[in-house]
């Protein structure tokens, strides 16, 4: 059910990257087929940062100390990059266009995340 709620929070923030940003884009198409490929973009963002993140927080440690942890905003920009790369290889209409939107829109999905995860009941509490 935990896993559910993350995929949830994450879709609901991508999407409201989308409507904040241009350079981030869903294509034209219906509402349900909207809400479909958001949670199926928040499941390949997931993927991607349950498998790439840790190993590159492994390998560039130093990097992370040396900026005071400010490297992890340009690595979560290169990991939605590569969620819409995976997204269109998918043939999901999802796409980044670039890296600012990229910064901004991981940004806007970090701090949006963090707020629903605020407002919404957790297992572990």
């Amino acid at each position: 059910m935990r896993i559910l709620l993350k995929v949830g929070i994450t879709a609901v923030a991508l999407w409201v990257a989308t409507v904040l940003f241009a350079g981030i884009s869903l294509g034209d198409q219906t509402t349900g087929r909207r809400i479909l490929t958001l949670v199926a973009v928040a499941v390949i963002f997931g993927l991607v940062n349950a498998v790439l993140k840790p190993i590159i927080k492994t390998l560039g440690c130093a990097f992370y100390v040396l900026t005071l942890g400010l490297i992890g905003l340009v690595v979560n920009a290169l990991l939605l990059l590569l969620t819409s790369e995976v997204a269109q290889r998918l043939d999901l209409p999802f796409h980044v266009d670039g890296f600012w939107a990229a910064f901004w829109g991981a940004i806007v999905v970090g701090v949006v995340g963090w707020l629903l995860h605020l407002f919404l009941p957790d297992d572990d509490d």
